[in-house]
């Protein structure tokens, strides 16, 4: 298996420079630690991938030769572990069917898709533990399918040099703390690219970077472990142990793999023949992996040099017989489609210049990429017009465009009978003589009715635990419900964000709390990279239905006033993104959530917690439906469309309009990801008044420029405007402390006033 590992690893650097694929990254000089690995790996555990390790997948026989390659040559068709849209080296296996529904996770190893920032996995690693952890101390969370009493490890790899990065240690930090059965395998190939393990780490050695956290007598910290990597006896006898150890000790592990090699250079991007000296060079070569274990193999007479000889020229052939079928079965489908075109343009006395230049542009693509097809076909209809093309070329080009959107953009939400977007709703039941209580109360009595409901919800996130959040929504629940189901976490918000991805792969519904929506930008890779691009990146076979639990808008100072909710509609696709302007409409879209299977991020209003409202007698039911806006006001001179702390500002400011006898009417957004989904803005409200203020405390250009997109462009609102589009945000600068920080920072009701009646008198 090393040598077609290291066969497959040479085919993707040849491929590559000569054009056949875009890039690769490949296992050469990393094969053996991943075969005595292959050895420790049990059902049912997991692995948090970077984007090398087709190695212990092939040890594994969870894949073939031809899979990696499919991948490498963005076989959408072919590839099973991105469907073409991760470059090489990016693994998955299948954790939902194609209805949605979770699959055995105890039939094998599962692989979570990698991504491809340095560090990315480590977060995501750490809430796989920690679902096993919780798996095994509580009994009666449903785990049927997911767990064997907590028994399952997640194994997770890392460069050496992606060490340097600030979440591999606040991972390997917290799970000494929490104590998960992580096994960290450090890759040690001396170098980052181009730059020296000496440039990256203290003492140039991780596990002596580590070592105060190594296990003390009193149980406390993690394991640490060092191994040659060219050591196969050393390498076989360690990882067994280190996966008895941590299945049953649940601590976290660190496996410092040094003196590897790279043969072929990091990646296709260049030649470490660069940066590397003759004498590195010459050392590499004499110690590379496969050359020790082939010394080894000869040393101890389990094979002779002629029967390793063999097997080299056995491992070659077979890698280029699959290479072979994996080309050959690609560009035979391209050239299908292609031919399918080439049948349809006109010939005999029918064609002219612009048809034979298509065909003649077509018939040269060595590599007819459906891309390039399609182009080709699109510049026919420019040059000869979209009324003389062809009826059947038109619907195979309508046809083509539609297959390519699907290959690439399918499965970015959830399509299946579990989406959020299918929820029923449910309206609120609000009795009218009901006495108003505190938001934060709304909130409490609501998470009590879900975490009895459902026996696999998590909460958690600094303060959540023993004191129930800065704002009291879980108050009292962890004495209620136990340390387990709500608890603290330190402050760390990359690896809180990935405890609840994590565990939301393994079957739980955690909803992850950010403290303040200030402090979620030093969780945007997690969020934005990882969680978001989840469903996406895998083709629809892995989701993770995670809820992320902030506070924003308005209260006091830089850091506690957070509405810059723009970076995050726009890098957070593939997540829902939800605004409610109080704590009933939360409820309702947590309702909503819990009840879907995609990840959601819910900002609630940092300063209504303490606002009284009505709560609804059936607060543990109602469900407020996402990409749905909501019309608070009706008014006919022009319409004011806003949301979160807004809302109340803008519904102060139509009662003062009102007495100017300007009729605004007010609609809250409520969703921001998705928007407006029956486009109800324009078609119940926009062709009536012909007017709109966009009223937001994101910056100039950011949230609001969004809204006025969606509104003009993608729904056609334009044609009904007799004004221009007004938009009223926040300052450009951060907002300032106290009263008149907030009065100079975001719209206040007089703001809202003036800009209705210049946009009302225009």
């Amino acid at each position: 298996m090393c040598r077609v590992s290291r066969e497959l690893s040479n085919f993707i650097r040849r491929d590559v420079l000569t054009g056949r694929a875009k890039f690769g990254i490949s296992d050469d000089g990393k094969e053996l630690y991943q075969v005595a690995m292959a050895r420790a790996i049990a059902r049912g555990d997991w692995r948090a991938d970077y984007y090398r390790g087709h190695t212990l997948l092939l040890a594994l026989g969870l894949i073939k030769v031809e899979d990696v390659l499919a991948q490498l040559y963005a076989d959408a068709a072919a590839d099973g572990f991105s469907r073409g849209r991760q470059m090489v080296g990016h693994h998955s296996t299948p954790t939902i069917d194609e209805t949605g529904a979770w699959v055995n996770q105890l039939d094998s190893l599962n692989v979570s898709s990698g991504t491809s920032p340095t560090a990315g996995q480590m977060a995501r690693g750490l809430g796989l533990a920690l679902a096993s952890k919780l798996y095994r101390t509580d009994s009666s969370i449903p785990s049927e399918g997911f767990s064997r009493d907590g028994d399952e490890i997640v194994w997770s790899e890392i460069g050496d040099a992606s060490t340097s990065e600030g979440v591999f240690w606040e991972t390997m930090n917290a799970a000494g703390v929490m104590n998960v059965p992580l096994v960290v395998t450090v890759v040690d190939d001396g170098y980052g690219i181009s730059v020296p393990k000496e440039l990256q780490t203290t003492k140039g050695s991780i596990s002596e970077a580590m070592a105060g956290l190594k296990v003390d007598g009193t149980g406390s910290g993690i394991d640490i472990y060092k191994v040659k990597g060219w050591d196969y006896p050393a390498l076989m006898d360690l990882y067994p142990k280190v996966a008895e150890r941590a299945r049953e000790t649940h601590r976290a592990a660190l496996v410092h793999v040094s003196e590897l090699t790279q043969p072929n250079g990091h990646s296709t991007s260049g030649s470490h023949e660069r940066y590397k000296s003759k004498e590195r060079l010459t050392w590499e070569k004499e110690w590379d992996c496969l050359e020790q274990f082939r010394h080894w193999l000869i040393a101890t007479e389990v094979a002779d040099a002629g029967q390793l000889a063999e097997l080299d020229k056995a491992a070659k052939k077979a890698v280029k017989e699959s290479r072979k079928n994996a080309w050959d079965t690609f560009v035979g489908r391209l050239s299908a489609e292609r031919d399918a075109l080439l049948k349809l343009l006109p010939t005999n006395g029918q064609s002219n210049a612009a048809y034979e230049r298509c065909r003649e542009d077509l018939m040269g693509l060595e590599v007819p990429l459906l891309s390039e097809v399609v182009d080709a076909c699109r510049r026919l209809r420019l040059a000869i017009g979209a009324d003389n093309l062809p009826q059947p070329i038109t619907q195979w080009l309508r046809d083509a465009q539609r297959r390519l959107s699907e290959q690439v953009g399918s499965d970015l939400y959830s399509d299946t009978e579990q989406s959020p977007l299918r929820v029923p709703t449910v309206p609120a039941v609000i009795d009218e003589d009901a006495k108003p209580v505190p938001g934060y109360q709304v909130l409490q009595d609501f998470f009590r009715a879900k975490l009895k409901q459902y026996p696999n919800m998590f909460a958690f996130g600094e303060d959540v635990g023993q004191i129930g959040d800065v704002n009291q929504g879980f108050a009292g629940l962890q004495e209620e419900f136990g340390k387990h189901r709500v608890f603290d976490t330190g402050i760390r918000e990359w690896t809180i964000l990935g405890q609840a991805m994590g565990m939301a792969m393994r079957g739980m519904r955690p909803i992850a709390e950010i403290q303040y929506l200030d402090y979620i930008f030093y969780a945007m890779s997690v969020l934005a990279d990882d969680i978001a691009t989840l469903r996406w990146r895998s083709a629809g076979t892995q989701s993770a239905p995670a809820i992320i639990r902030t506070r924003g808008h308005r209260l006091e100072g830089i850091w506690h006033s957070g509405s810059y909710l723009a970076s995050l509609v726009s890098t957070c696709r593939g997540m829902h993104i939800c605004v409610p302007r109080n704590m009933v409409q939360a409820t309702g879209m947590y309702n909503t959530l819990l009840q879907g299977d995609d990840p959601a991020l819910v900002v609630e209003v940092l300063n209504g917690y303490r606002l009284r409202e009505q709560q609804p007698t059936n607060y543990a039911d109602f469900t407020v439906p996402l990409g749905v806006p909501e019309c608070l006001r009706e008014g006919t001179d022009l319409t004011i469309l806003t949301y979160g702390a807004c809302v109340r500002v803008c519904l102060e400011a139509a009662e003062l309009l009102e007495e100017q006898g300007i009729e605004a009417e007010v609609i809250d957004v409520q969703t921001l990801l998705p928007f407006d989904l029956e486009q109800r803005i324009v078609n119940q409200h926009l062709k009536n008044t012909n007017r709109l203020l966009i009223v937001d405390e994101d910056a100039p250009g950011g949230t609001s420029a969004f809204l006025s997109q969606q509104i003009l462009e993608v729904h056609g609102g334009y044609q009904y405007l007799d004004a221009p589009v007004k938009t009223l945000t926040g300052a450009a600068h951060r907002p300032g402390y106290a009263d008149e920080g907030d009065y100079a920072s975001k719209p206040q009701v007089m703001d809202v006033v003036e800009a209705a009646i210049d946009l009302a008198l225009f």
